[in-house]
């Protein structure tokens, strides 16, 4: 091998490895939360696209990412809206219950 008789190397490559599964795993776990958070697909959808993740999980990342991606930020948006909306409502009553 070409880094062999190097031993940084071998640890720059080593930490390449780790850092890329890591992002790697950062990646199934935000696809994963995703598709429970889509109100759009179905239950038997979200089954299926869990069951091909699990199956073949760097495929099937991809593939939703590549069919569903673009949307992902939007659901997320939205999402976040409704948090903001929720806390806001709360301030009020919580302010309004102490007059």
């Amino acid at each position: 091998m070409f880094g062999a008789d190097y031993p940084l190397f071998d640890v720059f490559i080593s930490t390449l490895y780790i850092v890329l599964f890591i992002f790697w795993i950062m990646l199934v776990f935000q696809v994963m939360i995703d598709i429970f958070a889509s109100h759009d697909l179905s239950g038997p959808a979200k089954a299926l696209w869990v069951l091909f993740i699990l199956v073949l999980p760097l495929l099937g990342a991809l593939i939703y990412l590549i069919t569903r991606g673009g949307s992902m930020h939007e659901r997320r948006i939205h999402a976040m809206q409704v948090q903001q909306k929720a806390f806001e409502d709360y301030i009020r009553t919580v302010a309004n219950s102490k007059e």
